[in-house]
């Protein structure tokens, strides 16, 4: 009877043991970014799947990049690079999906810093894309405090890329 006993005993105490780390640990795997809603196609746009991805959309962003009102309508000078798909990705990315505002941009570095484990690939990919759009609002600040509100976001934004990169 003691030999049966042992296996209900490990198997209980296993179960209590996950229900413990789920109940500890809950947001370990929440998404920090919202998929695109109007999109059916593209369910989760990555950007990046190779050099030439990366290459692609470093020259994107080397041509320049401008969001032409409030609500960060995305438009790309060159005409060329704007006909591509990787291009239509990257607009509903920085449409859809990237936060726009102050609130929205410290609410996701505050769920960075409580994050448990390094960043899947296209939550890297979207918190640089935050970063440069952060940069962009930082530079284009009219006041010294909105000028100050961004830069502190740019900084924990970037010490979350850091932290991610050298763990």
């Amino acid at each position: 009877m003691p030999m049966i006993m042992l296996p209900w005993k490990i198997i209980t105490v296993s179960l209590f043991y996950c229900i413990f780390v789920r109940a500890a640990y809950p947001r370990r795997r929440e998404r920090w970014y919202s998929r695109p809603a109007r999109t059916a196609s593209l369910v989760n746009p990555v950007l990046q799947n190779s050099i030439e991805d990366a290459n692609l959309l470093f020259e994107i962003l080397l041509t320049g990049l401008q969001f032409e009102d409030e609500r960060s309508l995305l438009s790309v000078q060159d005409e060329e690079l704007a006909s591509l798909r990787q291009t239509h990705k990257l607009k509903v990315i920085c449409e859809d999906i990237l936060p726009k505002t102050l609130p929205e941009v410290r609410r996701l570095t505050f769920a960075l810093g409580q994050g448990v484990g390094a960043f899947k690939k296209e939550d890297f990919e979207r918190i640089v894309l935050t970063l440069v759009y952060t940069a962009r609002q930082m530079a284009q600040a009219n006041t010294g405090h909105q000028r100050d509100a961004w830069s502190e976001s740019f900084i924990s934004l970037y010490k979350a890329i850091k932290q991610d990169l050298t763990s």
